[in-house]
């Protein structure tokens, strides 16, 4: 059935059918089956996984309002069809087109809107870039990141760290009766533990992403196959705490706001056994081996700065600035 279909279900048969349906927006109605439809397309033609179903039991409950809505930055209002005017903390003033604005809802019982704007404006061309402006990051666990710099950044371990809360405050849930108050006040306590270690990742990597977007030109990385480390059940929960997938998307969208360049290698590329400064590949080295001496021109390397000068110059040879062996 196309969404047209649905859509005249939803006024002829539905809504008859389930009285309250009158009481929400129509376009936001339409507006899920919009989202039914694109979610099965992309299903059907890209196997990307069964659509699931949206519960109320999901972790976030939200509802898009693609047009009739009002924002008032005098009176720190919104005024959202079918519901009214509702007070809030509008963070900062923003000026074009309105477009869909998404009402979420946290597990904590928190409101937020997002509103999508059209400001006209185009993204900057990307400047030009050259060895000295261009910094190799080699991500990894025992530290977040390595640069090519030589700098590393330290590995927060944000979850690790509330580990012991968490099962605190876990165990204090399991023995609730269901349906109490009492569980409830013990999911809310949990939740909000959820809630600040979230917070304080997603603070994290906004703030090391906007400042290697700002200080470099061009920045290199690698390609991982997080999915398939996942699998690792010695590596799953470190892997997940910090987040590579997420930080590798805030780069990238901020690198092109900031006319910055982003240049990937390849998930095969030997950045870890090839000595930086002559080219030497170096078989046998195991996870352990955290320093390592090249044979041919007796070099000791840091086997993460290593790796990620060696990203930088894979990336750089693909644009044919650098050779494999020029030193940096």
């Amino acid at each position: 059935m196309s969404r047209f279909d649905l859509n005249k279900e939803i006024v002829h048969e539905l809504k008859p059918e389930y009285p309250w349906l009158k009481e929400v927006n129509s376009q936001s109605l339409q507006g899920a089956i919009t989202n039914l439809e694109s979610a099965f397309t992309k299903f059907f033609r890209e196997k990307t996984g069964f659509p699931n179903f949206k519960s109320k039991k999901n972790a976030t409950q939200s509802f898009s309002v693609p047009q009739h809505y009002v924002v008032d930055f005098d009176t720190n209002r919104i005024k959202l069809p079918k519901i009214g005017w509702v007070k809030a903390i509008l963070h900062r003033r923003f000026e074009g087109d309105l477009k869909t604005a998404t009402v979420s809802m946290t597990r904590t019982g928190k409101y937020f809107i997002s509103i999508l704007v059209d400001d006209g404006k185009e993204l900057p061309k990307p400047e030009p870039f050259d060895y000295e402006s261009t910094v190799g990051i080699d991500v990894g666990i025992t530290h977040f990141a390595t640069l090519s710099t030589g700098e590393k950044i330290e590995n927060p371990k944000h979850l690790k760290n509330s580990l012991g809360r968490l099962k605190v405050l876990q165990r204090r849930l399991s023995r609730t009766k269901k349906g109490s108050n009492n569980r409830e006040k013990a999911r809310l306590k949990l939740a909000k533990q959820h809630e600040k270690i979230a917070n304080q990742r997603r603070d994290f990597l906004h703030k090391t992403s906007h400042r290697l977007a700002s200080e470099n030109q061009a920045i290199a990385t690698e390609t991982l196959n997080v999915k398939g480390m996942m699998k690792n059940h010695h590596l799953a929960m470190a892997i997940s705490d910090v987040s590579w997938s997420e930080f590798f998307r805030q780069l990238e969208y901020k690198a092109a706001w900031y006319g910055k360049t982003m240049l990937t290698i390849g998930q095969f590329q030997p950045s870890t056994k090839i000595c930086s400064v002559c080219g030497t590949v170096v078989q046998g080295l195991t996870l352990a081996d955290r320093e390592w001496s090249c044979q041919e021109c007796g070099t000791v390397h840091d086997r993460d700065i290593n790796a990620a000068i060696n990203i930088k110059k894979f990336a750089l040879q693909d644009q044919n600035i650098i050779t494999l062996g020029q030193r940096g």
